[in-house]
């Protein structure tokens, strides 16, 4: 690197290349540097806090003292380029290429070596590289070499991802006289809007328009659910207009400069217990019942009756953005969006501009990740970009930072249930009556959809002859929650789990035995009169306790739990029968579009949107082979395309998804788009090899290409248009009966943890997953969803917590307050495997959707946790039952491990929240808290809790300073010293 003399000029080197900027921005990061200035979108922009290293670059500097380079990692969104001055950044676009060469690290199969003298650095529990076995069954050996179907390739923009080269919806560049919006939202929960001053944000340089309600040329969304508000708000962070500005600076300006005014409405709800109270719910409740539960419940030997409770989650996707493009003439719009459904974005964007659906075109490269957060919330952002591109004439950027994602957008469905289950000594359940809450927010969005879903789908592996759920979705003044990855199973049957372990510590039994005792056995019927055959489930089950060597580890697991009091291991193994799709025959649809060019090459199009999920790789795989059967795959599409043309891959190319090609289109969701959209391109592929039979008769020794040639000689079409009709699904509420899924996935997983038990800390020592995938079109992208998926479940009952300020505002706005899973958190020993020898009749290629089935098995780790703090409490003489709280953060873990110091906590007691989740104000007065008042007003950090506060002259005992942890307010864990007064191993006095 040259010797640079300093000068007025900000000179610094990108990737090797020399910047010069004569006009540098002082208020310009880096990250917006490279994606704007440089077109560099390798480095993402996610949080915009530094907190999830989506824009980590490297930057180099020499060292004038040691006359070295020194190399090291910054966060790009936190960096001004002003700070940059004769400095060497290297992004991911300069590591390595797909159109040069790639580096090591970037084609999956190297990791760079990191020695054990770092990883131990990382957390409290010395960190390991997580490894694994991955199982899967091999193709038959007749199936021949260039058919891909069932093998292992590599997602298609695989390479592409890890060199910063695929282009998602926020890299699109800008376009010609495009404008920035923002968006002005409510900061009050239930209001009645009084005026809205738009004057000071118009007077500002750059700011074009202000868009509100009143330029809505159509409807205004649903009646209980506006794009933009009208007289009133229902909660923080509802928009109520939006800003069009010539930058994103300006925009963001202009929103700090309208002014609202407000008149406060009552009730205010936040939480599920206050929308019981006041009878505040979204729709009617929805039930099943099979059997006679009273009489039950008279015959059993125990009855045990509980609470659960499930906090939300945040989608935590990337690409929050959408670009709106007015063409011209007739009124049409050319939209780029990240969305899992482009033709509800249509239909909405329709329906407010009041123009036909034609005029308008979506379009979906890639969209970044989705689990549900990206069916319907995009449309909204679409709707309110089209009104301003309508308005102005001018191509409309909408892209919400995450902050902004956070607030507005909603997640999944916080969850209450009661539970009463009766049962036999032998741990034999004899009825269940389970009733559940959970918290739509403010409008009905998909919330009495999850309430079906929820009651449909909690049964999970159990036959309880006696059985009653309800489920009713709840009206608060939060935004409105949606839909997202599992649709309601992962919280509902956290309730029927829960109770299997209440059961197992009331016989004291283990709970893996209860499970078992009560998992169905043979072919029967479910609570909603579907017939199913659990052979699946019962092989999955059995072969994970055998591949985790289950039994062994528990003995091994009790043996350390009595050599260490302050640390104990938890093992739990759970079933889990998951139903694929929706419940609606119409919504199993889809349509695909396959056209063969005179030079051989084939361009598929079809109505599934990639995710990330490998949709596109898996429906060029099926268009490839020599197929027999159907195959098929939910949320990672099939290599349809490949196998029916029996035509390289090379050949095969999909552009995008978009609503002129494919019209009509159904969300990618339901764990079926692989499904549906393969037998789609299936029909299409069909179609054309039979107008290109009697060619292939006649000259049987010749080429594809010589077969397109000769087709196009003889006007033969070679386009056509495929169609699946759909899985027939319904449910009859009325009767409690139905048929509503096509099929079910089953799976079981075995997760061990040791946890500390004065921080609540834990490590996750191993997992075994066994999934029954029958024939997978594609085991690596198959079981890449099966891992993520699970760990994606793993954060929603670890560590993944809402937290809102009593007003209504969300707390947790980013990934310094929201703690997602890193790789840290991967178990240690990481062992997934598919059911061998499989079959179902009803999908393409035999295989089956696992798109969302992996979220419920991260529970697993949750009961482990579970086990590891009952060990704990049964050596300290406490009662294992206790209140089920997810996610079990380490404050939580912390305060259920009971000790003599968390009852001098209760002795004393903090000032808690109104309700879990509220946090209160960080500003204190002397009256709020007067044991901790500082003069200042302030949470005072050297104080412990429980401690008398200022007015005591002593110093607090060692003993007090001791894992002390306040769960969900601001009172601060003291130093991470202190708890060396006690060791491991040591046994507290009595």
């Amino acid at each position: 690197m040259p010797h640079l003399s300093r000068s007025d000029e900000l000179v610094f080197f990108v990737n090797g290349r020399k910047v010069l900027e004569r006009n540098a921005d002082l208020e310009v990061t880096l990250l917006t540097f490279l994606r704007k200035n440089l077109r560099l979108t390798g480095t993402k922009y996610a949080c915009g806090r530094g907190g999830c290293g989506a824009c980590t670059v490297m930057v180099s500097k020499h060292d004038p003292v040691s006359r070295k380079i020194r190399h090291f990692s910054v966060t790009a969104c936190l960096v001004p380029i002003c700070s940059l001055y004769g400095a060497a950044v290297t992004t991911v676009e300069g590591v390595g290429s797909i159109k040069t060469r790639l580096h090591p690290v970037q084609d999956g199969r190297h990791f760079p070596e990191i020695s054990d003298r770092f990883l131990s650095a990382l957390e409290d529990f010395p960190a390991t590289v997580p490894q694994g076995v991955q199982r899967y069954q091999s193709v038959d050996s007749h199936q021949a070499l260039q058919d891909p179907v069932g093998r292992p390739i590599m997602h298609l923009s695989g390479l592409k991802h890890a060199t910063g080269e695929a282009i998602f919806c926020d890299d699109i560049p800008m376009v010609d006289k495009e404008l920035l919006m923002a968006l002005v939202t409510s900061t009050r929960a239930h209001a009645k809007i009084i005026s809205v001053d738009l004057s000071k944000a118009l007077e500002l340089p750059g700011v074009v328009d202000v868009i509100t309600a009143e330029d809505i040329p159509g409807t205004n969304g649903a009646e209980d659910d506006k794009l933009l508000a009208v007289d009133k708000v229902l909660c923080v962070g509802q928009i109520v207009c939006a800003v069009v500005a010539e930058t994103e600076a300006q925009a963001k300006r202009a929103v700090e400069e309208t002014k609202i005014a407000y008149e406060d409405l009552e009730p205010v709800i936040f939480t599920i217990e206050d929308a019981i109270k006041h009878s505040s719910f979204l729709c009617p409740e929805k039930k099943l019942e099979q059997g006679n539960v009273e009489k039950a419940f008279e015959e059993v030997d125990q009855i045990v009756e509980g609470e659960v409770h499930v906090g939300g989650q945040e989608h935590i996707y990337g690409n929050t953005g959408v670009l709106v493009i007015p063409k011209t003439e007739d009124k049409e719009l050319d939209i780029y969006v990240s969305t899992q459904d482009p033709a509800h974005v249509q239909k909405t964007v329709s329906s407010t501009l009041n123009i036909p659906i034609n005029r308008i075109t979506c379009h979906v490269k890639r969209v970044g990740g989705g689990f549900g957060g990206k069916v319907g919330r995009p449309a909204v952002l679409g709707a309110i970009a089209a009104v301003g591109a309508n308005k102005t004439g001018y191509p409309i950027r909408l892209v919400l930072d995450r902050e902004d994602d956070m607030l507005i957008t909603g997640g999944r469905h916080p969850l209450f249930g009661k539970y009463k289950v009766g049962f036999m000594n032998s741990g034999r359940i004899r009825a269940l009556d389970i009733e559940c809450f959970i918290n739509g927010g403010c409008t009905l969005d998909d919330s009495e959809l999850v309430t079906e879903f929820l009651i449909l789908k909690m049964e999970n592996a159990y036959k309880i002859r006696n059985l009653r759920f309800r489920g009713r979705a709840c009206m608060t003044n939060l935004p409105s929650n949606t839909a997202f990855r599992g649709f309601g199973f992962p919280q509902g049957t956290l309730v029927t789990e829960s109770c299997i372990t209440a059961v197992a510590a009331k016989c004291g039994l283990l709970p893996e035995k209860v499970r078992e005792k009560n998992m169905y056995k043979t072919v029967d019927k479910t609570i909603y009169k579907q017939a199913f055959n659990p052979e699946p489930l019962i092989r999955c089950w059995n072969e994970c306790l055998d591949k985790s060597s289950f039994h062994s580890r528990r003995m091994q697991v009790a043996e350390f739990n009595k050599k260490n009091y302050w640390r104990k291991r938890g093992l739990a193994v759970v079933p889990m029968k998951f139903s694929v799709g929706f419940a609606a025959t119409s919504f199993h649809q889809a349509a695909a579009l396959v056209h063969i060019y005179t030079d051989g090459s084939v361009l598929v199009t079809h109505g599934g949107n990639e995710l990330g999920q490998g949709i596109h790789t898996k429906m060029l795989q099926t268009l490839l082979g020599q197929g027999q059967g159907f195959w098929t795959a939910v949320a990672v599409e099939t290599p349809v395309a490949s196998r029916e043309l029996k035509v390289p891959m090379s050949h095969m190319h999909i552009c995008e998804t978009s609503t002129a090609t494919v019209p009509n289109t159904i969300a990618t969701a339901a764990s079926i788009g692989s499904d549906v959209n393969g037998r789609a391109v299936q029909n299409a592929c069909q179609i054309l090899l039979k107008r290109l039979e009697p060619i292939i008769k006649k000259n049987p020794e010749g080429t594809w290409e010589d077969w397109i040639e000769a087709a196009f000689e003889q006007r033969i079409s070679l386009s056509a248009t495929g169609y699946f009709r759909g899985y027939e699904a319904f449910m009859d509420w009325e009767k409690g009966e139905g048929d509503p899924f096509p099929y079910y996935v089953y799976g079981a997983a075995s997760s061990e943890v040791e946890v500390d038990c004065l921080t609540g800390a834990h490590k996750k020592i191993r997992t075994d997953i066994v999934m029954d995938a029958c024939c997978s079109l594609n085991p690596a992208i198959d079981i890449g969803q099966i891992e993520g998926s699970f760990t994606q479940g793993m954060g929603l009952y670890t560590t993944e917590e809402l937290k809102y300020f009593p007003e209504g505002v969300l707390y947790s706005r980013g990934p310094d307050d929201y703690k997602i899973p890193t790789i840290t958190d991967v178990p240690e020993e990481f062992n997934v495997s598919l059911l061998p020898s499989s079959q179902t009749p009803l999908t393409i290629y035999s295989s089956k959707g696992l798109g969302e089935s992996g979220m419920f098995l991260g529970s697993s780790v949750f009961f482990a946790i579970a086990d590891a703090v009952a060990t704990a409490r049964r050596e300290r003489d406490i009662a294992e039952d206790f209140t089920v709280r997810s996610p079990a953060t380490p404050e939580r873990v912390r305060m259920a491990c009971a000790d003599r110091f968390t009852e001098m906590q209760h002795r004393r007691p903090c000032i808690s929240a109104k309700s879990p989740g509220m946090l209160l104000p960080l500003r204190l007065t002397p009256t709020d808290c007067p044991g901790h008042a500082s003069d200042a007003g302030h949470l005072p950090r050297s104080v412990p809790l429980g401690w008398p506060g200022p007015e005591s002259s002593s110093p607090p005992p060692q003993e007090l300073l001791l894992g002390l942890v306040w769960p969900g307010g601001p009172c601060l864990a003291p130093p991470s010293s202190t708890r060396d007064a006690v060791t491991a191993e040591s046994t507290p006095k009595a």
